[in-house]
Order: structure tokens, then sequence, then C-alpha cells
């Protein structure tokens, strides 16, 4: 007997079984409730522990003027909303990335993003004196903008246009490209070396509500592409030449992907610095249960992406006290063995 395959419709999916509604529901609560109790310990624990009441006081009553209510509203919130923008932004462009590009190990860094920011931010270090994390962020941007849209120029300059492996190649040989550039700089200049080592290890601490703010409508853009993106990327899910045939234009959808995946990460990576593992492990724990429909997947990996930063950031705090450990580090020392983990789970692994 011949057996049949149902392929949704563009803009009408066909709708989950129950248990795989509840299960997806559960999810994204779950992670709204990780996320709040991820910022509730961001803003109480640190080199000193504040009580929750008095947390609660110092974000409520605004004429609190004592030492615990300057550490909350001065340098625990910003550091928090940072880390909550700075974690959802790469969690969701990790997803956006491994879509697109339909490979499992597929990391935001590599269109170029960080490879570009990290050599913009050596330059302005260089050139320019720059020496604060405020004064880093529009040139790590840039940097990273300039670099994917020149992995996007190389890895379409071919007779079949862009490709996911065109991309991911274009990708890997100008990173190598941009970070040779770096060390060449970095070994003939130790002033630029003491500054930069302290961004490209990947940080929330001295960032205060000005890059926050400044990253902030760069972020919103992003995030808005990559929701409308979802619906397209479960067609390209089905091969280019299925989603041709369905009426969907690759070329659109792809376009749209790479402005969001560019925008998250660089603004992300130039909020924060170079921070690795979120935007590879996020998508696939999350794949795990919620499935591949990215309509699901984008919104819970940018929830579980805001989460685990804040956790990596609050024991940075715990385990190296009275100093602490910076995230990108904590990521590292966490997020090598989970992945290992993840990865040797087949139903992890397929896209």
């Amino acid at each position: 007997m011949a057996t049949t395959v149902d392929v949704p419709a563009r803009g009408s999916a066909r709708p989950p079984a129950p248990p795989l509604r509840a299960r997806r529901l559960g999810t994204l609560v779950l992670l709204l409730v990780l996320v709040v109790a991820a910022a509730l310990a961001s803003i109480a624990i640190g080199t000193r522990a504040i009580g929750l009441g008095e947390v609660w006081r110092s974000l409520l009553d605004s004429s609190l003027s004592g030492e615990e209510a300057v550490i909350v509203r001065q340098l625990r919130v910003p550091r928090t909303v940072l880390g909550l923008m700075v974690g959802a932004a790469l969690g969701l462009a990790g997803a956006l990335m491994q879509g697109h590009t339909r490979n499992p190990l597929g990391d935001p860094g590599l269109l170029g993003v960080t490879a570009g920011a990290s050599l913009a931010v050596v330059l302005a270090i260089t050139l320019l004196g720059v020496g604060t994390p405020g004064g880093y962020v529009w040139f790590a941007f840039a940097g990273a903008l300039i670099g994917t849209v020149l992995v996007y120029a190389i890895g379409s300059a071919g007779r079949g246009g862009a490709t996911p492996v065109t991309l991911a190649l274009a990708g890997a040989a100008l990173s190598a490209l941009l970070y040779g550039l770096v060390r060449a700089i970095l070994v003939s200049d130790q002033q630029t070396l003491d500054s930069f080592r302290f961004w490209v290890v990947g940080s929330l601490a001295g960032r205060d509500a000005t890059v926050a703010a400044q990253v902030a409508p760069f972020l919103a853009v992003g995030l808005v592409l990559a929701l409308v993106n979802a619906p397209a990327l479960n067609l390209l899910g089905l091969g280019e030449d299925v989603a041709r045939g369905l009426g969907q234009r690759i070329w659109l959808a792809r376009s749209v992907g790479l402005a969001a995946i560019t925008l998250l990460c660089g603004a992300a990576t130039a909020a924060a610095g170079p921070i690795a593992f979120v935007g590879l492990v996020v998508p696939h724990a999350v794949r795990a249960l919620t499935g591949p429909d990215h309509r699901w997947l984008l919104p819970c990996s940018a929830l579980a992406g805001a989460a685990l930063l804040l956790v990596a950031d609050v024991l940075g705090r715990v385990l190296a006290r009275p100093g602490e450990l910076q995230v990108g580090i904590v990521l590292a020392l966490v997020g090598a063995p989970f992945f290992i983990a993840l990865v040797r789970r087949s139903r992890t692994v397929g896209l």
C-alpha cells in the first residue's frame, strides 16, 4: 500500500498532537520561571549577599539611598538586564544559524561576526585609544556587521549563490584571516593586549545601563526578524526544492535570517564580548523538548539562553569569592562537557 506524507501548507502548519503541544507549553512556562528565578538570583547574589526583601524595597522605593540600594539599582539591575538581553540574543541567533545552515555544530560566530568584532575592537584600542566597554560597543558592532557582509559576499560569489555550505566555508576562511590579523596586532602591542584580553574573555562586569541602551534597538529589530523568519525556516527544513514549490522565496528567507543573526550576535558580542557555547548548546537542549518547529524553538531558545547566561554569571560570582570568574570562562567550563553529553544522544543532533 502506498504511503503519503503530509506537507504543511505555507503559513498553516498541521496542528501538533495534544501531548506535544502540552509539552511545548510546559517548556515555555518552565523557561519563563527559570528566567525570573535567575534574574532574582543575579540581583541578590554577589560579593555582598542581599536578601530578597531588601531587593524589593530597593526596586520599589527610589527614595532609599543606602549602600545596598545603590548596589541593587546601579550595579546589579543593569548587569542583570544586559545578561538577559545578551543571553536571549545568543540563544536565538544560535537556533537561527543551525536552522539556516542545517549544521548541528552551527554557531553565530561561524558567519564571521565574532572575528569581525574582535578585529574592530583591537583597531579601536590601538589606533584610537578606546579603553572602556561603552567605547567598544559601536566599533565591535560595526566590525561584526562588516564581517557578516564580507562572508555573505564571498559565499554568494559562486555560480550557485549563497548556500549553507558556501556561507559556512566563507565564514571559516574569513574568521581565520581576521583572527590572524588580531594576533599580529596583539603580539606587537603589549598595551593593546592588556586592554583587549578583558573584553575578549566575555563578561557582564563593568557594563552599565548605557551599554544596554546602546544595543537594545538592534536586539529588538533582530528579535522581530527572527520570529518573522520562523515559518520560512520550517519550510526550508523540508528542503529548498520543496520550499520553493510551496511558494517560499529562498533568497528572502536567507536574507532575513542573516540580518537577524547579524543584529543579534553583533549587538551581543559588542556589549559583552565573545561568549561561546550559548548559541551552540541551547538550541540542542531546547530542540529535544520542543521538536524542530521553529515557531516554538526560537522563543524557547531565547528564554533558555537568557537563563543560562545569568546562571553562569551568578556561579562565577559564587565560585571565586571575593573575586569572580568571568561568565565566558564559566560557560566554557560548564558548556564543553554538557555539549559532549548532548551530541552523544542522536535525537538532539538531527536537524
